[in-house]
């Protein structure tokens, strides 16, 4: 399939209700701070509503967004970001206390390894704590490397734990070139309808004003939320494919 004829796929996808695509608790594994609320903003609001808060990972510390800054080095620029993915939570009504970062290097983040293995024993603990039966992970396509990385982790945890529903959920791979060849059976999933909580769910991702170029101001080659992916991430529907 090319990837035009996976995103009509996506939007043919069944609207479903919030207990049809994630009963129960969920941990959402978000590969750097910001895509949480992009890719699951809606979500987050609504099991929040639901009175279901889910357990928000944020796996990398987000400091390779802007790696010619002085004045925002690594260390400044991870509190900064940590700061805005807390804020962002508590717009779509999470509390902190569901928010864990992991602290892997940005663009770092292992696939196999030690690191790896550590990183998903961690994470089977959590599921394993909050008795979450459902893990959301980026869509195995998202053209970024941490993105693919924790997709990785979402297989291992799967294997670990066969019960355990994996949903996926897009972020850069809705940007790819539509004409573009991707190995993928034909998808299936959901569409939660977020129209309820946009509001918050655009709130959130302003949060991230790291991102959107409002505060790293020697760096203008640094890293800015791009308008088309705005775009596509604040429709009525966020997409949940079955893994």
């Amino acid at each position: 399939m090319n990837i035009q004829e996976t995103l009509e796929k996506f939007a043919s996808f069944p609207v479903a209700s919030f207990d049809t695509i994630a009963p129960g608790t969920s941990l959402i594994l978000a590969p750097h701070p910001d895509d949480e609320s992009l890719g699951c903003g809606g979500f987050i609001a609504t099991a929040v509503a639901q009175g279901r808060p889910p357990i928000v990972v944020i796996v990398s510390d987000g400091s390779a967004s802007h790696p010619g800054s002085r004045v925002w080095p690594p260390a400044r620029l991870t509190r900064q970001r940590q700061e805005e993915s807390i804020h962002a939570a508590s717009l779509l009504g999470l509390s902190s206390d569901r928010l864990i970062f992991m602290g892997l290097q940005d663009t770092k983040v292992p696939t196999e390894g030690t690191g790896f293995n550590s990183t998903v024993d961690d994470l089977c603990s959590l599921l394993s704590h909050h008795g979450c039966e459902n893990l959301l992970v980026p869509w195995r396509y998202d053209p970024h490397c941490d993105h693919e990385a924790v997709w990785f982790m979402g297989l291992a945890l799967k294997a670990l734990n066969p019960e355990l529903r994996v949903l996926a959920y897009p972020v850069w791979g809705l940007t790819l070139p539509p004409e573009m060849d991707i190995p993928e059976d034909v998808p299936t999933g959901w569409r939660l309808n977020v129209q309820p909580c946009l509001r918050q769910k655009r709130q959130a991702i302003e949060a991230h004003r790291s991102q959107r170029g409002l505060v790293v101001k020697d760096d203008p080659d640094g890293f800015v939320l791009p308008d088309h992916l705005l775009e596509k991430m604040l429709q009525p529907y966020e997409i949940f494919i079955a893994s």
